[in-house]
């Protein structure tokens, strides 16, 4: 079987996959959110040997395997910090895939880069940051390592000579990917200051200061302090502004790892001061702006620093204009050189809803987390661990014996009933169960079955 196949075939083909997806959809309510499927069973229907001779569009009863073992997003999928992915955006997808853009530069996809230089635009300004540029990249994780690679190039350079070194702080509640990237950055682990939190999980700036003094005193070389806008699990917005004093009075390059909450700043901007004063942002539309994964981005405030840290260009790539517009190149400003489409489905997704709508949907979410804290308060058998800040309310049961033990049993329990799907956090040594409201599909009606799931499934245990 020929690889290209007619215009007619491709079609049909879509048409197919079309129905499936729009099944899926229509049906998202009826289905049980984690799948029956085991993995021994989704190994045996979809990990054969690769066939020697192809299906055809027969592979479409092969794709319905793969929606039935899927974890389904409906308006009760609270777990994670995880988009809804939204259906307008998605079938943008498509068409970026058969376009097969690679978003390296002006000259090599001039409607795509331009598509993509817009959305960022577009998302600085949603959070109050119209001056930055950047560039999307596959995550939270990816543009925190960008951000820290630009913070050591710009405080100690090492991309010519090597030899790394300098120290980073950021609060005992940073996301994981912190850890990675100074790790692959070649600073250490070792280097990386893990600063403790106050009674709302905010970095304590006074505890800041110490570990600075105390590392210039060791003649060590502060570079870096990274800010949490939206701790991955409670949700805390570091105190931006104090911290931005600080690095700007210690010449410290200040990174907030927005990837969770910073999108919010578009509808809550008085939780977010001091924003606008970071050298770098991270942030995730899959996640607040509810798109398909993946969808990350960085913005950052100095294009020439981006150049300094990611600049390195073959001869092959070199461009033959000066044109801003044309001769504009991601490669020169980012460390992937090939980059799919993926700002398509976030602009086709503003384009058909309007920023308005998706402002409306977060302020939803807002207040869907504040109703949970008040159904978990009213609930005697219920406890909150920890102070809602955003759209993540971390609670558990008032099991009397092994708490922690019977909570996770009771966790296990909600998500195998189907009709709510929450995830974890560990909150002060203690199991907590996690809604994580980042959903667009999510009603009131919803909130109130996380309670109702969750004491059923207690009484079942």
């Amino acid at each position: 079987m020929p690889l290209d196949i007619s215009a007619k075939q491709f079609q049909e083909l879509t048409e197919q996959i079309s129905r499936l997806a729009g099944d899926y959809l229509l049906r998202l309510d009826e289905r049980p959110i984690q799948p029956s499927s085991s993995g021994e069973r989704l190994v045996e229907l979809l990990g054969e040997d690769a066939p020697r001779r192809g299906r055809g569009a027969a592979v479409v009863d092969r794709l319905r395997s793969v929606v039935e073992g899927a974890r389904v997003q409906n308006g009760r999928f609270l777990g994670y910090v995880m988009g809804s992915g939204e259906p307008a955006g998605a079938t943008a997808d498509l068409l970026a895939s058969v376009l097969n853009q690679n978003l390296t530069a002006w000259r090599s996809s001039p409607s795509g880069v331009t598509v993509e230089r817009t959305v960022v635009r577009w998302l600085a300004e949603a959070i109050g940051c119209r001056e930055y540029s950047g560039s999307l990249t596959g995550g939270g994780s990816a543009a925190n390592l960008m951000g820290l690679a630009m913070a050591r190039e710009a405080k100690a350079p090492a991309n010519e000579r090597g030899g790394a070194a300098g120290v980073v702080y950021a609060s005992e509640q940073v996301h994981m990917s912190i850890g990675k990237a100074v790790a692959l950055l070649g600073l250490g682990r070792e280097n990386l200051r893990l600063v403790p939190t106050d009674a709302d999980f905010r970095m304590r700036v006074d505890e800041l200061e110490r570990a600075i003094a105390r590392d210039r005193a060791d003649g060590l070389v502060p570079i870096a302090v990274v800010a949490s806008a939206g701790t991955v699990a409670t949700g805390a917005i570091d105190p931006l502004a104090r911290i931005a004093d600080v690095a700007a009075r210690e010449r410290l390059w200040m990174h907030v790892d927005g990837a969770y909450g910073a999108l919010a700043a578009a509808v809550a901007p008085e939780r977010f001061d001091g924003l606008r004063r970071a050298d770098s942002v991270s942030l995730d539309a899959h996640k607040w702006m509810y798109q398909a994964v993946d969808c990350g981005c960085l913005l950052f405030r100095d294009r020439l620093a981006a150049r300094r840290a990611f600049s390195h260009s073959g001869d092959y790539t070199r461009s033959f204009t000066d044109d801003p517009l044309e001769g504009f190149a991601f490669f020169e400003e980012s460390m992937e050189l090939s980059r799919r489409f993926r700002a398509l489905r976030l602009w086709t997704s503003i384009q058909y809803h309007g920023l308005d709508a998706f402002q409306d949907a977060m302020r939803r979410d807002l207040a869907h987390a504040r109703a949970l804290e008040e159904r978990v308060r009213r609930a005697p058998d219920l406890e909150l661990l920890a102070p809602v800040e955003l759209s993540a309310v971390c609670f558990r049961h008032r099991f009397a014996e092994s708490p922690d033990a019977r909570n996770l049993e009771l966790l296990a329990a909600v998500n195998r009933r189907g009709r709510v799907y929450l995830s974890n956090a560990t909150i002060r040594g203690a199991f907590a169960l996690r809604a994580c409201f980042v959903n667009h599909r999510t009603t009131s009606a919803d909130v109130d079955v996380v309670v109702d799931e969750v004491l059923a499934a207690a009484r079942a245990c």
